[in-house]
């Protein structure tokens, strides 16, 4: 089968950009896709915490789909790009004249020697897969005491803030019902420090502070033994590399994170071994194919992988492929722009805007988003959750 436009996934970047064509007059796009739900996944921090719930946060991908977009609901299995051809799991040959690849990202547990087992325990979690969030609720609500470890790799995931959203609320939880004094809360990551922009760091670490946080960077997980509860980390200093055991009594990963398997083995990738696709960091083309974009998570801007960065990168897919089909120079660019909404307590949050310089990138008027606040809170729980279904899924905004 032949389409005009190909877009595979149908996460929010792909949802978001087959809409946005639709609006713009296109009338043959497919968007090519397995999965029967689509989450909101930037609320399962709330699930985590026993806020909501994960019913709140699914809808039936077929009430997101655009209207007048052909839906394969099937997987990609393979590439041909010099033949702009792609193959489905069950078979079918797809050609194309503008391929957009957003097929997000997967949670690489098996990097992690014992990571997966110890999922399967009464005491780790994680608010990164749909069926561990409620979990990880649970286990925060009846700990009362020990060794509370958080960890979260250096490499790019999803949300990166997320790990220590996990880690605030738990503590907020812990304060509130009186127990924290008697937990050791330890957040481990093997980044450099608590977040990259200065000015939304200096608010992180009186979060850190107020909770009594132990804070361990550039601590790398490697290795978690399930049935001693132990977390081993490679530790980079001044002297090199060593490792460090550390043991716990309820344990929260954000785990390593990759492309997608059909996407790595593809002939899309770069020669990064975690297989994002390399594309021109302002206009999200191909660097080797120009008929080929890709956006989201999956691919290897250097921006945060975060809903409102896709929010930013969408338009300027649309725009540079219309340009591209319509015999144009694409002119539209990505500045880099992303969120994170830290939840640094229940009804208080911080909303880090930034773009590739690094800088506050504001963007609502007339408040100071550069500490925590109420308001703020409200559009975590309320406001994003309407924008997106009712108007980024639909290519309003």
């Amino acid at each position: 089968m032949h389409h005009r436009i190909v877009i595979v996934g149908a996460g929010t970047a792909g949802v978001s950009v087959a809409a946005r064509l639709r609006r713009a007059g296109e009338d043959d796009v497919a968007l090519i896709d397995p999965a029967r739900d689509h989450f909101y996944q930037p609320l399962w921090t709330l699930v985590g915490a026993g806020i909501t719930n994960m019913q709140r946060t699914k809808r039936p991908q077929s009430s997101v789909v655009p209207k007048g977009v052909r839906w394969i609901q099937d997987a990609v299995s393979e590439f041909d790009p010099e033949e702009r051809t792609l193959r489905t799991a069950s078979g079918a040959l797809v050609t194309y004249d503008a391929l957009i690849v957003c097929p997000g990202i997967e949670l690489a547990w098996d990097v992690v020697p014992g990571l997966s087992e110890a999922m399967l325990t009464n005491h780790a979690a994680s608010n990164y897969a749909a069926h561990l969030a409620p979990k990880n609720a649970e286990l925060v609500r009846r700990f009362r005491g020990g060794d509370a470890l958080f960890a979260a790799p250096a490499t790019p995931i999803k949300c990166p803030g997320a790990p220590q959203k996990a880690t605030y609320m738990a503590s907020d939880f812990w304060q509130r019902t009186g127990v924290l004094k008697g937990i050791n809360v330890t957040f481990a990551t093997g980044a450099g420090g608590i977040f990259g922009v200065p000015e939304f760091a200096r608010v992180l670490e009186g979060v850190v502070e107020r909770y009594g946080i132990n804070t361990r960077f550039s601590n790398e997980l490697v290795r978690v033994d399930p049935d001693a509860r132990t977390a081993t980390f490679e530790v980079t200093n001044s002297s090199g590399k060593v490792t460090e055991t550390l043991g716990y009594d309820f344990l929260h990963v954000a785990p390593p994170q990759r492309a997608p398997q059909f996407v790595r083995e593809s002939p899309l990738t770069g020669e990064n071994p975690l297989g994002w696709i390399p594309v021109d960091r302002h206009q999200l083309n191909h660097v080797r194919y120009p008929e080929i974009y890709s956006l989201g998570d999956v691919c290897d801007a250097p921006n945060s992988k975060t809903g409102a960065a896709i929010r930013r990168q969408a338009p300027v897919v649309v725009s540079n492929v219309l340009a591209m089909l319509g015999g144009r120079e694409p002119t539209a660019r990505y500045d880099g722009y992303a969120a994170c909404p830290f939840t640094t307590a229940r009804g208080k949050m911080l909303l880090a805007e930034f773009d590739y310089s690094l800088t506050p990138h504001p963007t609502i008027p007339f408040i100071n988003t550069q500490r925590e606040r109420s308001d703020m809170w409200l559009l975590k729980r309320y406001g994003l959750p309407a924008y997106y279904w009712n108007v980024m899924l639909r290519g309003l905004g």
